[in-house]
């Protein structure tokens, strides 16, 4: 018979999913307001003012969020972070990236470039699963690549060029992280990410940050991809996607509906502060989590270092004794959804996602939940 926990114990609200992540009621609401035949923005051409007012409203929130230096822009395009590996393979190695890789998105990038045919083999710096690799200076390396943040891990790594722009491009998956984690995007020549993480929408649709270091290497490598042997569909090209950018709109078709959420969230980060709120009220609500697991004696930290740990995906390895699956389903029949590990980490062990539109009260409930639950599973 499943386990009731108290209603007095339960969060307000009990996603605190890895991603996609917590939606806002706002941005449901703004979903409904974009459907209103009045003024429809839903079923309606992208290339037309409304959809591109969308992109303009994404590309101007985020420049605002991030502090854009100048010369820097934001590109979008369809296909999510697994796409611009792809983009950023074909169009901004010229013979040879360094990957750091500390989890899925790190080592899933380094395939890609290791894939392509005209491409150097390239150096991959390893670290245990809960540490970080990190980048060290190459002579003949052009482009240096780590994720900011591992959603499969909880582990993070502070954000630093290993090189100048000349002498190598950093490019830095930001997919879990992007918009609550602290960083300099001058640190940066590409900083991209998707949507379905700290801006609580849906996937499909990439983002980055580019430097003028960026541009101007995707132009060069476009332009000679002929004569090195190497071929860029218009799909994974990065310039192409810069020119639609530049006019507010896609390539090809976007989900509408994934842009106007985005924009929304983009909106509601700024309107409360902007990156140092959106920082600080993560970094609280992870903090709950670590605390409390270093409270107990039948749960531990999985990333050691305190420097280390995530401040927007928490992962928190139990005893042996306690069922993470039994845990978990007891959770989701009480409400609380969405807290297991990461699949292929096979871990006895909690992931909680602590983003921005999480209320750090309900991330004190939920913990509050697992207590309950600890004591009568045991």
């Amino acid at each position: 018979m499943p386990i009731v926990i108290p209603p007095s114990l339960l969060p307000a609200d009990g996603r605190f999913g890895s991603g996609p992540s917590k939606v806002r009621a706002a941005q449901a609401e703004a979903l409904l307001a974009a459907g209103d035949p009045a003024s429809p923005v839903l079923g309606t051409s992208h290339r037309q003012a409304p959809v591109r007012d969308l992109v303009r409203r994404v590309r101007v929130g985020l420049t605002e969020l991030f502090g854009l230096p100048d010369g820097y822009e934001v590109a979008l395009g369809n296909g999510g972070s697994t796409a611009f590996w792809e983009v950023a393979t074909a169009c901004l190695v010229r013979r040879k990236a360094q990957h750091a890789a500390f989890g899925e998105f790190g080592a899933k990038f380094a395939a890609a470039t290791r894939r392509a045919p005209f491409l150097e083999d390239s150096e991959v710096i390893t670290a245990e699963p809960g540490t970080v690799a990190r980048l060290r200076p190459a002579g003949d390396v052009d482009v240096y690549a780590t994720p900011h943040n591992e959603t499969s891990t909880g582990a993070m790594v502070a954000i630093e060029r290993v090189a100048a722009p000349d002498d190598g491009l950093l490019v830095v998956d930001a997919t879990s992280g992007a918009g609550a984690l602290p960083v300099d995007v001058a640190q940066t020549d590409v900083y991209y990410f998707a949507p379905q993480k700290v801006f609580a929408s849906d996937g499909g649709l990439w983002l980055a940050i580019c430097s003028p270091a960026a541009v101007a290497r995707a132009e060069e490598v476009e332009a000679d991809a002929g004569t090195r042997g190497r071929w860029v569909p218009e799909f994974l090209s990065l310039t192409t996607a810069l020119a639609n950018s530049r006019q507010d709109q896609t390539l090809n078709t976007p989900a509408v509906a994934t842009l106007v959420m985005l924009a929304d969230q983009v909106e509601w980060l700024l309107d409360r502060g902007g990156l140092d709120w959106a920082v600080a009220r993560s970094t609280e609500s992870s903090g709950v989590v670590y605390s409390w697991a270093e409270q107990r004696d039948w749960a531990t930290p999985f990333v050691r270092e305190p420097a280390e740990r995530s401040t927007v995906v928490a992962t928190i390895d139990l005893d042996e004794a306690i069922d993470a699956g039994t845990l978990i389903g007891a959770l989701r029949d009480n409400g609380v959804l969405d807290v297991f590990p990461y699949r292929k980490l096979g871990r006895n062990q909690l992931r909680i996602g602590t983003f921005p539109a999480v209320e750090p009260d309900d991330v004190r409930a939920l913990t509050a939940c697992v207590d309950h639950l600890v004591g009568r599973l045991s």
